[in-house]
């Protein structure tokens, strides 16, 4: 299996780190993808080196796409090779995964019509105003589009984010 995570300056911390860490616990091979190719720096001083930039990225190589929180996901929905990205990882029916302020790349490539979704209740109406709907738990699950409200839900995000990851094994998907 393999994970394909969206960065960019600005990622909250622990939503890059803890689930990017699980993953790779349960043999997940993980990809960071940015826009630029320098060391990223989070919010809260953490730096991370990406993996590859996005526009190389072919999306059928990988089976799960993830957009952790923060200030990130404003500048990832301002590119265009990263809302087409994550367009196609819906288009083909793939996992999605994303945290806090990660749906604004969902917005911008136009995949929320009729989904249900929690995220930062800082981007509850944007959301809405995109078609879906929105409710403040921990995290929600609809059909194969994983997102979580925010950092202190993290352990309820990786708990089904792992679920996900096994369902879509034990099916044989990819």
């Amino acid at each position: 299996m393999r994970a394909l995570i969206l960065v960019a300056d600005g990622f909250e911390d622990l939503s890059l780190y803890l689930p990017w860490y699980r993953l790779r616990e349960e043999g997940v091979d993980v990809t960071l993808a940015s826009p630029l190719m320098h060391a990223l720096t989070g919010l809260h001083g953490y730096v991370i080196e990406p993996d590859c930039p996005i526009h190389t990225v072919n999306p059928d190589d990988f089976d799960l796409l993830l957009i952790p929180d923060g200030r990130a996901p404003e500048r990832l929905r301002q590119r265009e090779e990263a809302v087409d990205v994550v367009r196609t990882f819906a288009q083909d029916g793939r996992m999605v995964a994303a945290m806090g302020h990660g749906p604004q790349v969902l917005i911008s490539a136009g995949i929320l019509d009729g989904k249900t979704l929690t995220c930062s209740p800082g981007i509850r109406d944007d959301v809405r105003m995109a078609g879906a709907s929105y409710r403040d738990e921990a995290t929600i699950l609809d059909g194969a589009l994983l997102t979580g409200r925010g950092p202190d839900d993290l352990p309820e995000y990786c708990f089904q984010l792992m679920a996900l990851l096994k369902a879509t094994e034990a099916v044989g998907a990819r």
